[in-house]
């Protein structure tokens, strides 16, 4: 898909097929994680990007979850606060170089999507 993401690190961990609508999103949000990769110099771990519905419900993802539309992707970088990744993100959000969309901060992985509209949480159990 890019040069350091591969599809299957995108793919629904039930093992499902993903429709070629989800797809076209997932091209989407990987080349946003490229561009990422590229400024912060180190691998992103992809923990969850596409969820089929049934893999959603069982994770307990809510039902307008952006996973469902291959829209969204938890992501962690190996030595580094999930803070920092937020806030590279945050940056290149605001500098144009990608996409709007959501954006969340988790004590162990960042949430983000693109949605294409402004959404922001902090759902850290340790703050």
């Amino acid at each position: 898909m890019t040069k350091n993401f591969s599809k299957s690190e995108f793919e629904s961990k039930c093992g499902c097929d993903m429709p070629q609508e989800v797809y076209y999103n997932i091209v989407k949000v990987a080349n946003q994680l490229q561009y990422l990769r590229g400024q912060i110099g180190k691998p992103i771990k992809v923990n969850s990007a596409y969820r089929s519905p049934e893999h959603n419900e069982k994770v307990g993802g809510v039902k307008t979850s952006q996973h469902l539309l291959g829209k969204a992707a938890d992501i962690a970088v190996k030595g580094m606060s999930t803070e920092i990744l937020y806030q590279h993100i945050e940056d290149a959000i605001s500098n144009g170089e990608m996409l709007q969309g959501g954006l969340g901060l988790y004590d162990t992985f960042v949430h983000y999507d693109i949605r294409g509209t402004k959404a922001r949480w902090d759902y850290r159990k340790n703050k």
